[in-house]
């Protein structure tokens, strides 16, 4: 699923898989890795981008929903793994933004997910062109043609 590797850079961020990730076979529960993306993207825009991602959604109104998700489930996590989160721009459009996230333990593969984000306003829930700020911090991470 993953294609933008050598093309785009890429935001990482380590995590330790915990108790709370888990379900009762031990094993993570494979809706807490959409979690754990999500949280790897508001990572992503605050400190990888420069932009406030509670500013975003808060004060300037401007949503992210995922309006399009596939997910490649390869290998277990367990409580106590820990593993790298990923992730790059796939593509870049006026208003919306594909993602290419993935969860590897070292050079294994765990879960590969990609997702289409689009902003929308807050008010209207209808979609908007990225505000300039956003398109420019988002284009530095945008793969190369």
């Amino acid at each position: 699923m993953n294609t933008t590797f050598d093309t785009a850079p890429r935001f990482e961020r380590a995590l330790r898989i915990r108790f709370a990730h888990c379900d009762p076979a031990g094993i993570v529960f494979f809706p807490q890795y959409l979690v754990m993306f999500n949280g790897l993207v508001e990572d992503w825009f605050t400190e990888g981008l420069g932009v406030s991602y509670a500013e975003l959604l808060g004060p300037r109104r401007v949503g992210l929903p995922i309006v399009r998700l596939e997910c490649d489930f390869s290998a277990i996590s367990r409580m106590g793994d820990d593993v790298v989160l990923g992730l790059s721009i796939a593509r870049l459009g006026r208003s919306s933004l594909t993602l290419e996230l993935d969860c590897r333990a070292g050079e294994q593969l765990r879960v590969a997910s990609r997702q289409v984000l689009v902003a929308t306003s807050l008010e209207t829930h209808r979609p908007i062109a990225f505000p300039p700020d956003v398109r420019n911090a988002l284009a530095a991470f945008a793969p190369l043609p």
